[in-house]
């Protein structure tokens, strides 16, 4: 008979011919934007702590306090016991800083996502779908078991037609991140708002890149669209997560109270899932002070992007600009990815190959994330770095076709 874990090895083995094998890193964090992987130290560009407050005391010492008062353990749902009143004061704070009458805190981003869709549409509804949607919200719109759609990126003629074409089913729901995962892009939100409207449908936006860099105060995509508390539009569903910007863990859902009521009790992914630690909670309360009173984090960020914007103007790849913390450099295959990756890492820094299936065939790059924790001189770093590269790869260095 044979081991059945062949069928393993070949999977594996096949990652690795087809250059998909991820290598897991031991990291830990050290001074300004360096990390420790694999013990070794590296100028990271490669996390998605946009405003470095993941390792700030006093998000430290709130957890510390949390722990210390409420223990480690939420112990059971929130529809139980799990629910504290730091998830409660949380919720509260959340809902007031982006405008939206009440707000829903979830363990984690993907939970959110993957609970909140199906309870939202079922058998029967229509999903429209951004094409570069995150994986957790391509799994939410599966599990809700709708009718899918899924539209050409950021193409409101696209969106339209789809609107139209779903006029029959009994809800519609349009999903769609307001800054994309690996492109760094905005969504169009007053338009596909507008459309909405004209259409009866609900807007569904996975603000995960834009919460805490975006906008006034850090409030985010809502915020930078020029939408303002007390005149937000009643079809909008808001999410976003709060281990990126706000440097902690979890997600939250805000929209009008009947609609987060119901999520309470529908989104399986909250109803039957133990809550999160109350110190966290009262570490993103920390966070959320810090977002609001810090814009030079924001300003930092934008002059980082400047000049980077400038740094990378003359090397030979394609790098689409984008108003966020996420800045693609695009190689258009895997192998190409890697080999740059492991060029910057020879130099001591560690920039991330991304590759399929978290993107398209074809698209390979860098993604190049900044933070507050970033200096000038690190991003002038990066740029060297890359011109060394380029300058020793003499003139096998064509852009790719993508």
């Amino acid at each position: 008979m044979a081991d059945p874990s062949d069928v393993f090895d070949a999977a594996v083995a096949a990652l690795d011919t087809q250059l998909l094998r991820r290598r897991r890193r031991v990291v830990a964090p050290l001074a300004g934007a360096t990390l420790q992987a694999d013990g070794r130290p590296l100028l990271a560009f490669a996390g998605n702590d946009y405003l470095g407050l993941a390792q700030h005391p006093a998000l430290v010492e709130a957890a510390q306090r949390g722990a210390a008062r409420y223990g480690v353990g939420a112990t059971a749902s929130p529809v139980i016991c799990g629910h504290g009143p730091a998830h409660a004061a949380l919720e509260d704070e959340l809902a007031r800083f982006v405008g939206l009458p009440r707000a829903l805190y979830f363990y984690a981003g993907y939970a959110a996502n993957s609970g909140a869709l199906p309870a939202l549409v079922e058998r029967g509804d229509a999903l429209i779908s951004d094409a570069l949607n995150h994986a957790c919200l391509i799994d939410g719109a599966r599990l809700s078991r709708a009718d899918i759609t899924v539209y050409a990126h950021n193409d409101m003629a696209a969106l339209e037609r789809a609107l139209i074409a779903t006029q029959g089913a009994r809800r519609r729901l349009v999903v769609a991140d307001a800054v994309f995962s690996m492109d760094g892009d905005l969504a169009p939100l007053p338009d596909m708002l507008a459309l909405c409207e004209r259409h009866d449908a609900w807007l569904y936006v996975d603000d995960a890149h834009g919460f805490g860099v975006l906008g006034q105060g850090g409030r985010g995509s809502l915020s930078h669209w020029g939408f303002t508390p007390g005149a937000m539009p009643p079809r909008l569903i808001y999410m976003a997560t709060l281990g990126k910007a706000a440097g902690v863990a979890g997600a939250f859902v805000a929209g009008v109270p009947s609609l987060v009521e119901w999520l309470m009790h529908k989104a399986r992914t909250y109803f039957f899932a133990t809550g999160a630690p109350p110190m966290i909670a009262e570490a993103l309360r920390a966070s959320l002070l810090l977002i609001e009173r810090e814009d030079w984090r924001r300003e930092r960020l934008q002059a980082l992007r400047l000049r980077l914007r400038a740094g990378l103007a003359g090397l030979p790849w394609p790098a689409p600009a984008t108003p966020s913390a996420i800045q693609p450099l695009m190689l258009g295959d895997s192998a190409s990815a890697l080999a740059l990756m492991d060029a910057l890492e020879m130099q001591g820094i560690w920039v991330p190959a991304i590759r399929p299936p978290t993107v398209a065939e074809g698209t390979a790059r860098l993604r190049i994330s900044l933070s507050a924790l970033h200096s000038l001189a690190d991003v002038d770093r990066l740029v060297a770095a890359l011109t060394a590269t380029t300058n020793a790869a003499g003139t096998n260095t064509a852009p790719p076709r993508i």
